[in-house]
Order: structure tokens, then sequence, then C-alpha cells
């Protein structure tokens, strides 16, 4: 069960975090959008995290996403679940392959039909997967000090980040959760650009392929694509991190 439900009612819930989206954006001008995630745990948990994302619908929520454990906890198990969100049209978005191996990430993708897989990391230990994934644009959401951190990695140094993006696979770089690991979003960008040898144009691409991975409308999207093309102008000479 959601860990918020003793707390709030569902109903309350969805209508705290609209407000608080909705606030966020004409204050500062920053667009949210939600992914309400099953706990990675089947029956009541994910049944009711799936009815909650039917029922009250808020304004923002746009995905499914499937977190928690994945050893021992198949993806495949969770298809009903995503094909009705699908059916209702929230985009998907599971964890897999992060500490698992590649078969969850096939799972996730063609039982759950996966658009972005959150980590994802360990598809680099099929070319099948790399060449799938590369092939149909499926993009990886990669977190590399998270990934050291959790053991799914041993070092930064010896992280898949390179291979991934040599075999094609669209990636964004994204900081899991920032207090947990100690790092923030500025600090992944560094250590991509260090991991992929890139100058300012490298990390402003890395930048860009984030916003065409993202959920947003083409208006959007054109307007953050503009805004990264006009910081990386002005910016070109900037030292990284």
């Amino acid at each position: 069960m959601p860990s918020w439900c003793g707390v709030f009612a569902p109903q309350e819930f969805c209508e705290v975090v609209e407000d608080a989206r909705r606030r966020v954006e004409a204050d500062y001008g920053t667009v949210l959008r939600w992914c309400f995630d099953i706990p990675g745990i089947p029956g009541p948990p994910a049944d009711q995290t799936l009815a909650i994302a039917l029922d009250q619908r808020p304004d923002g929520l746009v995905s499914l996403g499937l977190g928690g454990p994945e050893v021992g906890v198949p993806r495949s198990q969770f298809a009903p679940h995503f094909a009705a969100a699908r059916a209702a049209g929230l985009r998907s978005v599971p964890h897999a392959g992060e500490v698992a191996g590649p078969e969850h990430v096939w799972q996730a993708v063609r039982d759950l039909g996966a658009e972005r897989i959150a980590h994802g990391i360990h598809s680099v230990r099929d070319p099948a997967l790399l060449e799938h994934l590369a092939e149909h644009a499926i993009t990886l959401e990669v977190c590399p000090t998270s990934n050291v951190r959790t053991r799914a990695v041993p070092s930064l140094a010896e992280h898949p980040l390179p291979a991934l993006v040599a075999a094609g696979v669209p990636v964004t770089v994204n900081s899991d959760d920032p207090p947990m690991f100690g790092t923030d979003l500025n600090r992944e960008y560094a250590v991509a650009a260090e991991l992929l040898s890139l100058d300012e144009k490298g990390v402003a691409a890395l930048a860009r392929a984030a916003v065409e991975a993202s959920f947003l409308d083409a208006g959007g999207k054109s307007a953050l694509l503009a805004e990264i093309d006009a910081y990386a102008v002005q910016n070109s000479s900037a030292p990284l991190g």
C-alpha cells in the first residue's frame, strides 16, 4: 500500500499535489508532471496504485512507473496493470535492469510496453537487447552516482554508460534521489561528461535528448530546446561541473 494512505485519502492526496504543481508553475515557471509508481509489490499495493491513478486521474499525471525490488519480482506479473494504464492514455516507464539482468528489461519492453526504462543499465550484457532498444528508440534513464552507491555497478569508472551510448541506445542523465545519494542533476551531468569525454556541445546534446525523450507537448519541447541552445551558445567557454 502507498505509504501516504494512512495520512491522506486518495482524493485529498491528488488535490494536494496538484495544488503544489500549479503553484510551482505559476510562481517559478517550472512545469511538473506526475508518474505514479507501483511499489514493486504485486497484489493490493499494485492494484491500489493503479486504481488511484485511473480513478483520480490528476491533471498532471502522464505515466505509470514500477519501482521497488527487482530480484525475484518479474516485471511481467504487472502486465495487466500497465495494459490498463496504457489503455487509459498513460505512458509506461517501469524500473528494470538496475540490479537484475537484461531479462527484466526484455519483460519491461515486451510485457509492459515500456517507452522509457528507469536505469536499464544491465541491458549492456545483451547485444540483441541493445540493438532492440536502439532500433525502437526506447530511452534508458541513467543515474550514475546512484548506481555506484547502490552497488549496481562497482565504480563510476566501470559504469556502462559509455557502452550504452556506443551501442546507439538513447539515454538521459538523472539524479535518482538527490538527498539519499548525495548528488544533484548538475553533478550527474558532470559525471556523464567525464565518462563520455563530452565538451559543452556534448553536454547540451544530452540535455536535448532528455527533452526529446520526455512526454511534454511539442510546443513545450520546442521552448525547452531553444532555451538549451541559447544557454549553450552563451556559455560555450564555461567550465563543466
